[in-house]
């Protein structure tokens, strides 16, 4: 694959210099990442404006749809493909966290047709009528995705109407073995205090509690107030411990050695590994979340044809692997995966044990007062 061969270059260069000037390689990465990510919403803006006097239809076009969806989720020239294919353009919408997403959503300053969330808050959208009934039958690539997929999906889509499979993947702890001097299997290497300083939790409230519960013994979809108060009492004796509360940065911490652990999504390790070798990732025995991202069709949407075959598309075995190789999360498509070389498919990180999610969980929506309790707790948390 053309980005693992590059990425195997970068590590070879990455290796031969010394810490500090990998943490300024690693910036500089990361303004270039800034820079880009600038241009493309200067460019978004400007089609937005534009849209008004109808740039989002061109005269003798298809139409447009205005998707939402996390933000480098998708290889940019997927849509433009897609537009070419079919005439109809994309107007993509980023957002950075599942309540984000909700929170934009619900205000109706856009009318999103179609948007790509995870697990808990798909459930939330389906619970609350926001959503269209999607025609399977209608989408001819839909059988590349494997049958477990959908019943992960089913675990908060229950008939499999509304959603369909993007990206999966587990949430574990990605560590630098050179740093580490037991074997990392459970969470309570987080905990114990022996790398005080050293660890990076994620800045979620579902994704921290997650690990904490687990921890403990209970479901990451505890509705039980006082196990999520023993949840808290973990989080805060663990917090002067705690070098930061971070998201994507996160991985990249660990990669420049200036964490020795932290919370990673399992695409995320993988891309950490490529750049030091060093790296571990582990899916601890007490079990954690084994997410799913899929998309789902608005109750605004009023082309649902075009917004199935923007479904289909992505469902596509080439559109799907582009997608894949852009992100490197785990694909539920299994063409794609039949695609994957020897060396991709043994790495867990992309292509889980079977046993290894023996004890994982999708994450399900919380009780109203379940969820109101967390999110003052984590306000808690997070205060200085």
């Amino acid at each position: 694959m053309k980005m693992k061969e590059e990425a195997a270059v970068r590590l070879r260069e990455f290796s031969d210099f010394a810490g500090s000037d990998k943490i300024l390689i690693l910036e500089r990465i990361w303004e270039m990442k800034k820079r880009v990510s600038y241009v493309c919403l200067a460019g978004l803006l400007a089609c937005s404006m534009l849209s008004v006097t109808g740039c989002g239809s061109k005269e003798g076009g298809k139409g447009s749809l205005t998707v939402f969806s996390y933000g480098e989720y998708m290889d940019p020239d997927v849509l433009d493909q897609f537009t070419e294919e079919t005439g109809i353009e994309i107007k993509y919408e980023e957002s950075l966290t599942p309540e984000e997403m909700y929170t934009k959503y619900k205000s109706g300053a856009i009318k999103y047709d179609l948007l790509c969330s995870t697990d808990y808050m798909l459930q939330k959208f389906i619970d609350e009528g926001e959503l269209q009934k999607i025609d399977r039958g209608a989408m001819e690539n839909s059988g590349n995705i494997g049958d477990k997929y959908w019943k992960l999906a089913a675990a908060f889509d229950p008939e499999n109407a509304y959603t369909v499979p993007y990206f999966w993947g587990t949430l574990g702890i990605l560590y630098d073995t050179t740093r580490v001097s037991e074997p990392v299997d459970s969470w309570d290497v987080l905990f114990n205090g022996d790398y005080a300083g050293e660890v990076i939790m994620q800045n979620s409230m579902r994704d921290t509690y997650m690990a904490a519960l687990k921890y403990l013994g209970y479901s990451l979809n505890s509705n039980n107030e006082n196990e999520i108060r023993e949840a808290q009492e973990l989080l805060l004796k663990q917090k002067p411990d705690v070098q930061a509360y971070l998201v994507d940065e996160a991985r990249d911490e660990v990669v420049a050695g200036n964490a020795v652990m932290a919370i990673v999504y399992s695409g995320e390790a993988y891309l950490g590994h490529q750049y030091n070798e060093n790296l571990a990732y582990v899916i601890p025995k007490e079990g954690s979340n084994v997410w799913l991202d899929a998309w789902c069709v608005t109750k605004h949407c009023e082309d649902l044809d075009a917004a199935q075959k923007f479904l289909d598309f992505l469902c596509r075995e080439d559109i799907a692997k582009k997608n894949f190789e852009y992100i490197y999360y785990s694909t539920p498509n299994e063409a794609v995966v039949e695609s994957l070389s020897e060396e991709e498919r043994a790495d867990e990180a992309l292509v889980p044990a079977e046993n290894a999610t023996d004890n994982c969980e999708v994450s399900l929506q919380l009780e109203p007062e379940s969820n109101d309790l967390m999110n003052e707790l984590w306000k808690e948390l997070k205060a200085d």
